[in-house]
């Protein structure tokens, strides 16, 4: 059983990340030990021996391989040289093993054809006419894995140019099936003139059996390049097309590189799968240099999105975690719906196409340059492409309405929604600028929803939302469901998990007891702990006297508890590393990963307690009724204590970023509130000493994993808080890079990740992943940037549109999954609950209300609903969270530690601001001497302390009174980006309850 390894030290300094790289501590150059090794029969036995465990998915024929995620620690320079010279040998046999054991049939010996366009130079395989190189005119910047050509020029190989198809004669229900890369056969280029670069037929290469006569052409169109297919039916009766597809090969295969070079020649690709308006970006890994844009030449509708199947075992390692794999755009899907995706709702309503006989039809796409990521969507405008823009996002509670505003050249003629009255819309006079159209959107039904528009001109354009139940009432679902369902109480458990919130399967609704992934039942890593981190931060969000957390350990050791029953249907194995340390494994058909056993840190989940003791803290510290075992001391405490703990003792990339270490930041913050200055200073020490390593370097983003997407958020905050605009902006870029702004509720604001599944999921797959973790944690880098530069709406949109991702997670009956299976013959939600906790924090920590005044669409509120625009701006506060309210024209943050906003009044003309927060009958006084407060701000009133605010002439002064213990409040004004921040915090006497106004 072949797999690979990918190995990395544990390093004493922060290392640069690469693909499966290590290096010495004398040499920060990186080298690739991408490792295949084989397992032992008798301890990884054949497929077909495996005990069933779950299920696995696949596209078409293919076996997802077993990876070894977590590092090997080394403990001399001496055994770091012995491994990668090991390493490096290993992958040359590999490579020689892979250029004798496969027949390159891409015809790469032969040569190329190079073409210097307006917009292009291009280079094609002269022998397939498939592309071989892609650079945007005057740059060097090449987004085909040209290098990576010698590994991938054998038959089921795809490439930019191939085609497949599945079409049949009319009256018959057997499709025949096409496909230009099985089975290779040198082209005949035709003659070409004018702005065609290249033709041929592509008969050589397709089936005999063929229904259709395909002629694909490379056609050079001003600053564009052109990819034509004239799909001929040479038949003597009309033949049905229920599946076209144009594979797409762009460079995101990782393996065998540095980090350097990941970062600089690498791309990720994702699609609005809209129909007549729909297009891919292919956006550099850096994230400055210009995207492409793929969009439809004439009738070429983006219907469906198919991941393409191919070999897994051999160099570059297809579908695994250094090569995601590679995706069609499909012209029709009528096919596929009938067959592998019969039991799927696709994303579009599936559609074939009749050719007459003698009939031709052209399917092409045009390939562009964007001058910005931010400048994508110009780009489609000003090539008279249909553009869309949602207000806050395509995630919509039942509680909110959504803006639509549309741009294309022709006019709406039609609009409907799929499933019926599910959405309804009326036009509304927001846009301000010529040539976009608004509307207001209200949301009537929960789940995936289909907005169809259809133009004068017959362009289909569809837009894909989803509903959630109200925002409040989601995250209380979520808090019952935890503390109900996802409660594990078995006293006589001998790992000690109860009571706890357990890990939960929801396509048999029962908590997840046992796992070959250990940690899952037992409550850590991100897949084990995510539920009773959830839970925490539910309490954060919404406090409620049910429900208390206890981290456990469940492990795989007979002897260690004799009377444990384990199931007999899982394939167990325990490994001696050393004379000290165990690591068992629990292997399946398509992993093998080391788990950690008590007292043993082989991967840092340092992050997960600090959320977990500082959410705790703030319940404590704002509702001391509801927490009974500690103290708030006792909770802040444990916070810094476990920032002790990963910095002093040998813990694994303890000087990376980390997954939801923003909630450091705000701990620094309580220390600072709290006066505990001491701990305050130790804290920020220990973070300098973090980021003052990674101000050395370029990429100083990454995780156990060759590539990730989870460091940026920890080197952000940290690269700001220290003033490092250089470091912040890099990786804010990086972010930018992988997280896209789409007309897609799936993919809008979807950071990627695209491996989890196989250690966190039942259903364990390699693939583009829907609203997993990313989501969340990468929009708090998107917001606090906006924040700083409130006019950067691009920011604010993709980065609400990830904090709303963890939103659809959470099912009607408060289940939240861990992510969305983005495979067409899937589109369903992980049974598994897994991860989805640092998912949950990510909004905890980012979700709020944004209010802005935006120069095409004037007064929107992101979170919120505008109810009026003059002579003020009136806000309904309705986000999920409503303790953060920014104002972008004046820059102001305004926060509460308890309580909720329920409306934001803003007056431009004066600059003030008015807000309502409750509950006002339990929380709030109103102050008996409102006509002493003189100024906008604190004023004395007795035994309280008022907050006032100016509204109109008929109402000059409005306050909110606190009843507060003089020796506990505290006042501090100061200015940040621009806005005038203020602060309160004091003790209310009628109620068990603390709040801050900021």
């Amino acid at each position: 059983m072949n797999m690979f390894l990918a190995v990395r030290p544990n390093p004493p300094r922060r290392t640069p990340h690469s693909i499966g790289h290590m290096q010495t501590q004398t040499d920060r150059q990186t080298r690739t030990i991408l490792v295949p090794m084989t397992i032992p029969s008798e301890i990884f036995p054949s497929e077909g021996s495996l005990p069933a465990f779950g299920h696995m998915q696949v596209e078409g024929s293919l076996k997802l391989q077993p990876v070894l995620p977590y590092p090997q620690t080394q403990t001399s320079s001496m055994r770091r040289t012995l491994e990668l010279m090991l390493a490096a040998l290993v992958v040359l046999v590999v490579h020689l093993h892979t250029a004798r054991g496969q027949t390159a049939t891409l015809g790469l010996a032969d040569g190329f054809s190079t073409f210097n366009t307006t917009g292009f130079n291009v280079q094609l395989v002269k022998d397939s006419q498939t592309l071989y190189s892609l650079t945007p005119a005057g740059s060097t910047f090449n987004f085909i894995p040209t290098d990576m050509m010698t590994s991938r020029q054998s038959n089921g190989n795809y490439h930019l140019g191939d085609i497949t198809f599945r079409a049949r004669k009319v009256g018959s229900t057997a499709w025949v099936s096409g496909d230009s890369s099985t089975a290779r056969k040198k082209l005949t280029a035709s003659a070409v003139s004018g702005s065609t670069l290249a033709s041929a037929n592509l008969s050589p290469t397709l089936p005999t059996t063929s229904l259709l006569n395909i002629t694909r052409r490379w056609v050079s169109d001003g600053t564009g390049i052109q990819l034509l297919f004239d799909v001929h039916n040479s038949q003597t009766v009309s033949v049905e097309i229920g599946a076209l597809g144009a594979p797409l090969e762009f460079n995101n295969i990782f393996t065998g590189r540095t980090a350097a070079q990941v970062n600089t020649i690498c791309s990720l690709f994702d699609p609005y799968i809209g129909q007549d308006a729909g297009f891919v970006q292919v956006t550099p890994l850096l994230g400055t240099l210009p995207p492409l844009v793929v969009t439809p030449v004439g009738k070429s509708p983006l219907e469906g999105w198919r991941f393409l199947p191919e070999a897994t075992t051999l160099t570059p390692f297809y579908q695994s975690q250094t090569f995601e794999g590679l995706y069609e755009w499909q012209f029709h899907t009528l096919a596929y719906a009938q067959n592998e995706w019969v039991n799927v709702t696709p994303w579009n309503a599936p559609t074939s196409f009749v050719l007459a006989a003698g009939q031709t039809r052209t399917y092409g796409l045009e390939f562009r340059v964007a001058p910005s990521i931010r400048g994508i969507e110009t780009t489609l405008q000003a090539n008279a492409r249909p553009v869309a823009v949602s207000v806050p996002g395509y995630i919509v509670p039942l509680d909110q309405i959504g803006k639509l505003f549309l741009n294309y050249p022709s006019a709406v003629s039609n609009i409907s929604v799929s499933p019926a009255g599910a959405l309804t819309w009326a036009t509304n006079t927001d846009a301000k600028t010529a040539g976009w159209v608004g509307y207001t959107v209200t949301p009537h039904t929960w789940g995936r929803s289909r907005l169809s528009v259809t133009y004068a001109d017959g362009t289909l354009q569809t837009l894909h939302y989803y509903v959630t139940n109200g925002a409040t009432k989601a995250i209380s679902d979520l808090g019952n469901f935890l503390t109900t369902s996802q409660w594990f109480n078995e006293p006589s458990d001998p790992f000690k998990r109860s009571p706890s919130i357990i890990s939960y399967d929801r396509s048999v609704n029962a908590v997840v007891k046992n796992d070959p992934r250990s940690w899952i039942p037992g409550l850590s890593d991100e897949a084990g702990a995510g539920s009773w981190l959830a839970g925490a931060m539910k309490q954060y969000v919404q406090p409620s006297a049910a429900g208390t957390v206890k981290k456990a350990v469940f492990y795989y050791d007979p002897t260690l508890v004799p009377n444990y029953v384990y199931p007999t249907n899982i394939f167990w194995v325990s490994l001696k590393i050393n004379r000290n340390t165990f690591v068992h494994l629990a292997i399946t058909a398509i992993m093998c990963t080391s788990l950690r056993r008590i007292g043993t840190d082989l991967k840092i989940q340092s992050a997960l307690s600090f959320i977990f003791h500082r959410a705790l803290y703030r319940v404590a510290r704002n509702y001391p009724s509801l927490v009974s075992t500690h103290t708030w001391q006792w909770y802040i405490n444990q916070a810094v204590l476990t920032v002790q703990a990963m910095m002093s003792r040998s813990v694994g990339y303890n000087l990376d970023g980390l997954m939801g270490e923003t909630v450091i930041r705000m701990l620094l913050d309580d220390l600072s509130r709290e006066g505990l200055t001491q701990n305050a200073t130790f804290v920020q020490a220990q973070m300098k000493t973090r980021w003052t390593d990674w101000s050395t370097q370029r990429y100083p983003f990454g995780s156990e994993m060759a590539w990730d997407s989870t460091g940026q958020e920890g080197v952000y905050a940290w690269s700001k808080f220290f003033n490092d605009t250089t470091t912040a902006t890099n990786a804010l870029n990086s972010i930018i890079a992988y997280q896209p702004l789409i007309p897609h509720w799936g993919y809008n604001g979807n950071a990627r990740r695209y491996w989890d599944n196989v250690y966190g999921g039942k259903l364990m797959t390699i693939e583009r992943q829907i609203h997993h973790y990313g989501s969340g944690l990468n929009a708090l880098p998107l917001m606090s940037a906006f924040q700083s530069s409130p006019t950067d709406y691009y920011l604010l949109r993709v980065g609400h549109a990830g904090l709303s991702g963890p939103m659809s997670n959470i099912d009607q009956g408060g289940f939240a999954a861990a992510s969305f299976h983005s495979f067409a013959n899937t589109l369903a939600w992980e049974a598994y609950s897994g991860d989805y906790g640092p998912n949950f924090s990510g909004l905890s920590m980012g979700t709020g209300t944004t209010i802005i005044n935006h120069p095409d669409f004037g007064w929107q509120a992101f979170g919120g609903i505008v109810n009026s625009t003059s002579p003020a701006v009136l806000v309904q506060v309705r986000d999920a969270v409503r303790r953060r309210v920014f104002i972008a024209p004046i820059a102001a943050l305004l926060t509460l530690d308890a309580g909720a906003f329920s409306t934001v009044s803003y007056t431009p003309s004066t600059q003030t601001v008015v807000i309502t927060i409750t509950p006002r009958p339990r929380w709030f006084t109103r102050c008996s001497k409102c006509s002493e407060c003189t100024i906008v701000g604190f004023a004395n009133c007795g035994d309280l302390w008022c907050w006032c605010f100016e509204t109109d002439d008929d109402i000059p002064r409005r306050c909110w009174g606190f009843r507060c213990d003089l020796s506990e409040w505290s006042r501090s004004n100061y200015t940040q980006s621009g806005g005038l921040r203020l602060r309160l915090h004091c003790t209310i006497r009628v109620t068990p309850f603390s709040t801050k106004v900021t």
